[in-house]
């Protein structure tokens, strides 16, 4: 089992920044990927960046490349996601996703989630 928090959310005016946090717990040493997704109300979740094990492949939603960026702590069992140049449209909540295999990751087939935390962007 593999246990995900994620920590630092909350509200922030459009152009600002936030770093989320999500801290693993358990056997992650079986997961190579962790990333990010999101869900607006009204809408469906969909994919926001993700990294390997290593730490030496990310990926990203064309929505948010060149604004957000993903990176693991020394540790590896942190991941965080510096979010810039914030957008209204950006508000949802984002969940931490485990997978064991980074390739599925980004299709939404995750093993584990987090509880999801809410990132609010005033216009």
């Amino acid at each position: 089992q593999v246990q995900l928090v994620e920590s630092g959310g909350g509200l922030v005016q459009a152009g600002g920044s936030l770093r989320l946090s999500c801290a693993a717990s358990g056997r992650t040493l079986s997961m190579d990927g962790m990333g990010w997704f999101r869900q607006a109300p009204g809408k469906e979740r969909e994919f926001v960046a993700a990294i390997n094990w290593s730490g030496s492949i990310t990926r990203y939603a064309d929505s948010v490349k060149g604004r957000f960026t993903i990176s693991r702590g020394n540790a590896k069992n942190t991941i965080y996601l510096q979010m810039n140049n914030l957008k209204p449209e950006d508000t949802a909540l984002y969940y931490c996703a485990a997978a064991a295999i980074m390739g599925r990751l980004q299709t939404g087939i995750c093993d584990y989630w987090g509880q999801g935390i809410q990132v609010t962007v005033s216009s």
